[in-house]
């Protein structure tokens, strides 16, 4: 009797599937912004650095680009304190600020710590070392909410370094002014400005939600590939509110600045990296620039 080898062709047929994308993004950059409910589950947690790890093994050059604000607010409370935002954006104060800096730290290097046990090099660094993220002081609403940065100047100096001597660079948002103070940065800013400085192809982020909608509270309106033009345009009709909109905002600003494509994807779904980027229908949303070669027509349903 002949062995039955459908599992296997399943695994090779995925496989096939993947290649056109691999030779593709060969010796290709990609920036992954890191957060969400993946960074505090323990399984997903592990199945994310999975991804970048295969990405590394098959010729690309991730970045993980991090924040920790769930894990923040945490640490802020035990030490007493009440954290605060506005318009949301933490109120980071110079305690908060020794807080925030000691967090990301920790989770950094607990994200350098599963890179290595996959055997793969990482070095984990802030936007301190090397001064590589300069930035000014943010307001929010005219408000003054402290050391909140908003970035002005990406150095991909020491980050191409790393790069170029096959390290996996795992980068907390933590930047300096022109006096050397410190300052926190949101995550997904830090995410755009590196992706734009180190010329990278992509730029994904891991979100708590699919992607983006026609309609924002409608799961089935879930756009596969979305033009720079349907975009703005999707801005301009009021069809995107809430923490999409800063976001989509950021994919427009990196697409204008050179990367090709930008990514965002559920990272509660388990190896979401490879299932958006190595199959054709992918599971979140691709923003591409205006003449961009098109790999899915049409939305996901």
């Amino acid at each position: 009797m002949m062995r039955n080898y459908d599992n296997e062709m399943a695994k090779a047929n995925v496989l096939i599937e993947a290649l056109p994308y691999i030779q593709k993004f060969n010796r290709k950059i990609i920036v992954v912004k890191y957060g969400g409910s993946a960074m505090v589950d323990e399984e997903l947690k592990r199945k994310v650095i999975e991804d970048v790890v295969l990405l590394k093994l098959v010729g690309f050059k991730p970045i993980i680009v991090h924040g920790g604000g769930k894990e923040i607010s945490r640490w802020v409370a035990k030490s007493g304190m009440e954290p605060r935002f506005v318009n949301g954006l933490r109120v980071t104060d110079e305690p908060t600020m020794e807080i925030a800096e000691m967090v990301l730290n920790r989770v950094n290097k607990s994200l350098v710590n599963l890179v290595e046990q996959l055997g793969v090099k990482a070095a984990g660094i802030s936007g301190k070392d090397g001064a590589t993220i300069h930035v000014t002081k943010k307001l929010s609403g005219g408000q003054d909410i402290g050391f909140v940065g908003e970035v002005t100047k990406v150095d991909p100096s020491l980050i191409n370094t790393l790069l170029e001597n096959d390290f996996i660079p795992i980068i907390c948002p933590i930047g300096i002014d022109d006096d050397y103070n410190t300052y926190n940065i949101n995550a997904d800013d830090a995410a755009c400005a590196i992706a734009k400085a180190v010329k990278a192809e992509k730029l994904a982020f891991l979100t708590d939600i699919e992607g983006v909608r026609k309609v924002a509270d409608d799961p089935e309106t879930l756009i596969s590939e979305l033009s720079l033009t349907e975009a703005e345009e999707l801005i301009g009709n009021g069809n995107i509110g809430g923490g999409m909109l800063p976001k989509l905002n950021n994919c427009i600003d990196a697409i204008e600045n050179g990367v090709s494509r930008v990514h965002i994807m559920d990272g509660r779904i388990p190896h979401c990296l490879l299932l958006e980027i190595f199959t054709n229908k992918g599971i979140g949303t691709a923003i591409i620039d205006r003449d961009a070669e098109r790999f899915y027509d049409g939305d996901k349903n």
